[in-house]
């Protein structure tokens, strides 16, 4: 039995391999900004409790993961699934940003909080509408 969805998964494979790549890619690069930020002398505290690097990585990973299966679905389901992504990402992307502008810290951490999601989803936004072009 054959399905109209197998000659795609080629495409589904090739765009996992490119996202979970891409997944660590995010991980290293956010996690490297952090300390270089907590280095320069940043609390990365919210409601005076400080946010460990290993949580910054896994927060990182996990949405990273989200974008990678979102890529995936719209590669099944859409006709232009590199524009839709593009549209969804850069949407969740701004929506991400609200947190850290309302959380309860100082100015340094709402800025390196930010910097980290804009970090991420550059690297993370590129990666899978590339994959999902090819």
């Amino acid at each position: 039995m054959t399905s109209t969805l197998a000659p795609e998964r080629p495409r589904v494979r090739a765009l996992l391999g490119a996202g979970a790549v891409a997944v660590v890619a995010a991980v290293a690069a956010t996690t490297v900004v952090a300390a270089l930020a907590t280095a320069a002398g940043v609390d990365l505290e919210v409601s005076d409790e400080a946010i460990p690097l290993s949580g910054i990585a896994f927060v990182t990973g996990l949405f990273s993961v989200v974008g990678v299966v979102i890529a995936s679905a719209l590669l099944q389901w859409s006709a232009r699934p590199a524009a839709r992504f593009v549209t969804v990402a850069l949407s969740l992307t701004a929506l991400s940003l609200a947190p850290p502008v309302l959380a309860d810290a100082d100015a340094a951490t709402t800025a390196t909080l930010i910097a980290l999601h804009l970090v991420a989803a550059s690297v993370m936004i590129p990666s899978l509408a590339r994959g999902l072009r090819g």
